[in-house]
């Protein structure tokens, strides 16, 4: 058995994953097409994965997000207000109760559940039951990645072919 320890920060830890487990990439078709039902914007999806990428702390799932938002067209103010969305003017209601959700769903709470009836009553005005799944699967998404982009340490900014060591 092979080991790593990733002091290379020029490497990623692990080889591609999606060759070590080919049904990866099968996954993760699936996860795309479940959040791409049409019933939530790929703007407000976008910015929900970009802001679970800062709030662990992942250089390479903000990357990542940042670019696939500005493919997209979003504006750098857009992107950019993410980390401070709470006062930023950028973003519709309906993208601020996603913005909390994600918020609720990865800090902590010392003071009770994560997810209060509050807020859950708040995402659900702007939100119908189809939504708000689909919602909650793209902030799993992402979430179910996390731990490959933390541990496996995938390349920040460069192509997928080149993010993974051989």
């Amino acid at each position: 058995m092979t080991t790593t320890t990733g002091q290379e920060k020029n490497e990623s830890r692990l080889p591609n994953p999606g060759v070590l487990v080919p049904e990866l990439g099968q996954i993760g078709q699936a996860m795309y097409k479940a959040t791409g039902n049409g019933s939530v914007p790929r703007a407000t999806i976008g910015l929900v994965q970009l802001r679970v990428g800062q709030i662990v702390g992942n250089t390479y799932l903000t990357v990542l997000h940042t670019g696939n938002l500005r493919k997209a067209g979003e504006t750098e103010e857009r992107i950019t207000g993410v980390a401070s969305w709470q006062d930023a003017p950028y973003f519709t209601d309906a993208e601020r109760a996603a913005l909390a959700l994600v918020e609720a769903v990865y800090s902590p709470d010392p003071h009770g559940e994560r997810v209060s009836d509050e807020l859950y009553a708040r995402a659900s005005a702007h939100y119908d039951d189809k939504a708000l799944a689909t919602l909650i699967m793209a902030i799993g998404q992402v979430g179910f990645f996390v731990p490959l982009a933390l541990i496996g340490r995938p390349l920040a900014g460069v192509s997928p072919a080149e993010q993974w060591r051989d």
